[in-house]
């Protein structure tokens, strides 16, 4: 069977399409402070699919949701641009280096994507997170249909470091590129969110017997390849309650 026509997600992850102009919000501390547990990656497909389980504890995740309820979400539009795939959802977009620095350096995730057996998996040396912060909300009848995520050539900006052979007294800008999205779950069934499971289709063609169904999990990570080697993927339909996702996505440096 041929390999079906890349149908993209609507919007790309460097999209301004709805990206706020003000300044980044407040986001809640990570109390307790992170980790709280060893961050084992579980693979779910083969150099395709991992998750990290209780990355964030239900208590931070339930503050998390409280707070980005607060954002000024959008909806984005059921009918898209001719070629796009359908994503019905609210969502919140923002360029935030701070947090993304926070996710990266404040939780453990550095270490355990730097250190954790998988390093091979990455695309390259990975140095840090998309700046571009998603926050997806997702209620009863949301979905988002089958698509691709694509890789995104962007500029990150790494703060002063001390480990190079010569220490850098002040942020770099580094070129870089997305090589896996990242997908940060704080709600699931435990919280009244029915429906919702992130779906993969390892062969590129929605057969219902091929179907990797991933449920939410409320503070579970789960990181999928992207761009050429992503799999097709979709977001089944919430039938109950709220999933949210706060997304981004592992960065590897472009010619270091």
């Amino acid at each position: 069977m041929p390999k079906p026509k890349k149908t993209p997600a609507p919007q790309s992850t460097t999209s301004t399409a709805s990206l706020s102009t003000g300044a980044p919000p407040p986001w809640p501390p990570f109390k307790p402070s992170l980790p709280i547990t060893d961050l084992t990656f579980d693979t779910l497909v083969d150099d395709k699919v991992v998750v990290l389980r209780n990355f964030f504890p239900k208590s931070l995740c339930k503050d998390y949701v409280s707070f980005l309820s607060t954002l000024p979400l959008i909806t984005t539009p059921g009918k898209p641009k001719r070629g796009m795939a359908v994503r019905v959802n609210d969502r919140f977009q923002i360029d935030d280096q701070k947090f993304a620095d926070r996710l990266w350096y404040e939780t453990g995730l550095k270490e355990a994507v730097l250190e954790g057996g998988l390093e091979h998996l990455w695309g390259g040396e990975v140095i840090g997170l998309n700046p571009n912060i998603r926050i997806y909300r997702y209620t009863k009848g949301q979905f988002f249909d089958a698509h691709y995520d694509d890789s995104n050539k962007i500029t990150l900006t790494l703060p002063p470091s001390s480990e190079d052979s010569v220490p850098s007294p002040k942020p770099v800008s580094v070129p870089a590129k997305t090589t896996w999205t990242l997908l940060l779950y704080l709600t699931s069934a435990s919280e009244g969110c029915m429906g919702g499971e992130t779906v993969f289709y390892p062969h590129d063609r929605q057969v219902a017997k091929e179907a990797i169904a991933v449920a939410p999990e409320t503070g579970m990570l789960l990181l999928h390849k992207h761009g050429n080697d992503c799999m097709l993927h979709e977001g089944r339909e919430v039938t109950a309650g709220e999933k949210w996702i706060i997304r981004t996505d592992l960065c590897v440096g472009r010619g270091r």
